[in-house]
């Protein structure tokens, strides 16, 4: 993850890199000369107050630092001072609609907002033009939560415990400030430096919003991992938080998410039905105080559940310093840097595949939407949508093309545009096997085009993407967790095998997990299956 931005892919813009360069990259037109672009973009006003001043007679732009759905992230340095940030360039046209422009607008209004803290990055200035919105702030180093507890070779229940505390106090910060983040999770938590003593940083929040005491929300975001129960019943507010840290713990405690599922109602089965295993190894050997803190941040009735100031006060975090040091086992460990190199290979090859989707797919989709509109009013109602599926050999039952039309629609008037449905097209369409774009992205990496992925070539593969301090280590690693046979590479089935396992793929987008969430909770909860526990 670059500074101060999600990697998560983007899957409809058509773009090209030169990954065979060894040297920075230049930055397009659009960035680098702000008085040669060509291209044009929808006109559109997103900030309330941007800075008046030019953003490219003020820093001078390098390096790209990170990717994300909606943006890229460089780094930047004042022209005048010599400051090194990051500016998170946002270009408008992804901005696709009014959800998207408002979740940037509150984004920088948070920002703003937020008092300064050694464990918030800082913000600095946000400026806007025709092209792009961009966030200029602090300049984070450290690498990931995750990536450094894999560094440091040893991992103790007090390492726990101190970090736990630290996302406690973000949260605190947060919730005083009127603020829920709705979207804690070890990604969106850097070091500052690569120093031993390095600040802890939250460094995303894109999915926060503003509250007031007693107002509760419906509209579903967040990682499916760490989505509270409440946010699948629509119904929720500051608590969620407080869960989501809570999930954070039990992976930094045993290495793996409390619930886990291969599919996205999968996942939500098991958040709601909350059973949460204190028996596999390492458990048996963490304090019991640790234990009862887990329980009491992941109890499903967010009335019950801890909140940040008891889970501040509780002794397993008021005394973290007196935490027993003893390592929780090389077991953790592993299983930590397996969650964490498998989210960074996969959301690489995202972008791949993302980057590569022919124009001629877009052209298709499209054209099977003019089919299906049988009455030409540029909309299609549920019977069309049902009918043109039967007609495409793709029969779906009224339950769910229901829930298509929902998760698709994005206006809510009941009917989808083109625009909504070439959407929900790309975003449903799963990679599966013998997809052609996954053997593009397989050949993407697969340089010398034997049949398998090298060391070297995964390391020029990924040599866009800040992979921390022991780059070679985290290609050796992912090497080693992707090849099946141990024989050195990663062959396609190897490759197939990671890239479809899981739900990571489908996440990666804000809107499709938004959409997708929101019609999955609609049909749990509607059929009355699942109940909150009490």
């Amino acid at each position: 993850m670059g500074a101060c931005i999600s990697l998560n892919g983007t899957l409809l813009k058509k773009t090209k890199h030169n990954s065979k360069s060894k040297t920075p990259q230049p930055l397009p037109e659009s960035i680098s000369d702000s008085k040669s672009r060509t291209r044009t973009s929808r006109v559109i006003s997103v900030l309330k107050d941007p800075s008046a001043e030019d953003i490219f007679k003020k820093y001078r732009f390098g390096n790209e630092l990170g990717r994300g759905e909606f943006g890229i992230t460089y780094q930047c340095c004042d022209i005048v001072t010599g400051e090194i940030l990051a500016c998170k360039t946002i270009s408008k046209s992804k901005l696709k609609t009014e959800i998207d422009v408002e979740d940037v607008r509150r984004e920088v209004e948070i920002m703003r907002h937020l008092p300064k803290h050694e464990n918030i990055v800082r913000y600095k200035d946000a400026y806007e033009d025709r092209e792009a919105v961009y966030l200029v702030m602090e300049l984070c180093q450290g690498g990931e939560l995750f990536d450094r507890i894999v560094a440091r070779g040893h991992y103790t229940e007090r390492g726990a415990a101190t970090i736990t505390k630290t996302i406690l106090e973000v949260v605190k910060v947060c919730h005083a400030h009127g603020v829920i983040h709705r979207d804690l999770k070890p990604e969106n938590f850097l070091y500052a430096d690569a120093s031993e003593n390095s600040r802890l940083k939250a460094i995303d929040f894109g999915l926060s919003i503003f509250f007031e005491p007693g107002q509760r929300f419906g509209e579903i975001v967040g990682s499916p991992y760490y989505m509270a129960p409440e946010v699948l019943r629509r119904n929720y507010g500051p608590e969620v938080d407080i869960w989501s840290a809570g999930v954070i713990l039990y992976i930094l405690l045993c290495g793996v998410p409390p619930f886990w599922a291969e599919t996205e109602e999968g996942i939500a089965q098991a958040i709601v039905k909350c059973e949460i295993d204190f028996k596999r190894d390492p458990w048996p050997k963490v304090s019991e105080d640790a234990k009862e803190l887990v329980k009491g941040m992941l109890d499903p009735n967010p009335y019950n559940r801890m909140t940040v100031e008891e889970a501040l006060e509780h002794r397993w975090i008021h005394n973290a310093h007196q935490v027993p040091n003893v390592p929780l086992g090389e077991n953790v460990r592993t299983r930590i840097k397996q969650f964490s190199l498998m989210n960074k290979f996969k959301r690489k090859v995202l972008r791949v595949v993302a980057d590569n989707l022919p124009q001629e797919e877009v052209a298709g989709i499209k054209q099977m939407f003019h089919m299906m509109d049988t009455d030409k009013n540029g909309n299609l109602t549920f019977e069309e949508l049902k009918d043109g599926l039967q007609m495409i050999g793709q029969p779906v039952a009224d339950p769910d093309v229901r829930m298509l039309m929902d998760a698709a629609d994005i206006d809510g008037n009941g009917t989808l545009n083109c625009e909504e449905f070439v959407t929900m097209s790309v975003h449903l369409k799963k990679i599966g096997s013998g997809d052609e774009q996954l053997r593009q992205a397989f050949r993407y990496f697969d340089k010398n085009d034997n049949g398998y992925i090298e060391i070297e070539e995964l390391k020029e593969g990924l040599l866009e993407d800040n992979l921390g301090p022991n780059n070679d280590q985290v290609i050796q690693d992912i090497i080693f967790d992707v090849d099946l046979d141990k024989d050195g590479r990663v062959s396609y089935k190897e490759f197939e095998a990671m890239m479809t396992t899981g739900v990571e793929w489908r996440m990666a987008s804000r809107q499709y997990s938004r959409a997708m969430l929101n019609a999955l909770s609609q049909r749990m909860f509607k059929e009355n299956s699942l109940h909150l526990k009490n």
